[in-house]
């Protein structure tokens, strides 16, 4: 089985973040038994409507207080009291995608704090894993540890992780990383949350090789100002 590559609907050729996350697709996708788990990934979130179920725009966001990668408590709703937030979820610090992302958000965050932003990073992943995440992007925005899916549950992005693609990750011990044992993963998706609460701005993909481009969140958070 091989990789279906396509680009996102207006996605430009040029697309800086996506054509890194598209070039390491390629090189992962070379190894079948790789390929295979994550088209399964991509086919049966799709075949079960896995988007029907999560929090749209002009809904509002689920309040939430997490911890820090650095030890303090985060409440969304004293952060939006200051300004807008961009959310983005992630599957982990072992995740090259989402490495690639974090990298990308971390490079676009003045642009991002200039409109009165700020951006949180949810990870399912507990301990010191997240404070790895943030000690390597320079602490551009704030890391939070979604324990136990709570905030990825409330806006329906969570899965259970299909069979080919949890032999691919068991080595990466999951449930110590995320400190339970239901090995599941949130779909990637970024937020644009106003200061009334309500989402203004989403992108979700069930394709986690597959993220928004900076620029756009940076155009949506224009639009909204």
């Amino acid at each position: 089985m091989r990789c279906i590559i396509t680009a996102s609907p207006g996605e430009a050729a040029i697309s800086t973040l996506n054509t890194r996350l598209t070039d390491l697709l390629a090189a992962r996708c070379e190894n079948p038994d790789w390929a295979a788990a994550y088209q399964q990934i991509v086919t049966t979130l799709n075949r079960e409507g896995f988007y029907e179920g999560m929090t749209r725009v002009g809904e509002v966001f689920p309040d939430f207080l997490l911890p820090s990668a650095t030890g303090h408590l985060i409440n969304l709703a004293d952060e939006l009291a200051r300004g807008p937030v961009v959310l983005t979820f992630f599957r982990g610090e072992w995740c090259p995608f989402c490495k690639l992302t974090t990298a990308a958000l971390a490079e676009a965050a003045p642009r991002i704090q200039a409109l009165g932003a700020r951006i949180l990073a949810l990870t399912p992943e507990t301990g010191a894993w997240p404070l790895r995440l943030q000690q390597r992007d320079a602490s551009a925005f704030e890391v939070l540890s979604d324990i136990d899916f709570g905030v990825g549950l409330a806006a329906g992005l969570v899965f259970k992780i299909p069979p080919l693609y949890r032999a691919r990750v068991q080595g990466l011990d999951l449930p110590l990383r995320q400190g339970n044992a239901a090995w599941c993963l949130p779909v990637p998706a970024v937020y644009i949350i106003g200061q009334n609460g309500m989402v203004a701005w989403r992108f979700a993909d069930v394709d986690f090789a597959r993220r928004p481009e900076p620029d756009d969140i940076i155009a949506a958070l224009a639009r909204l100002s």
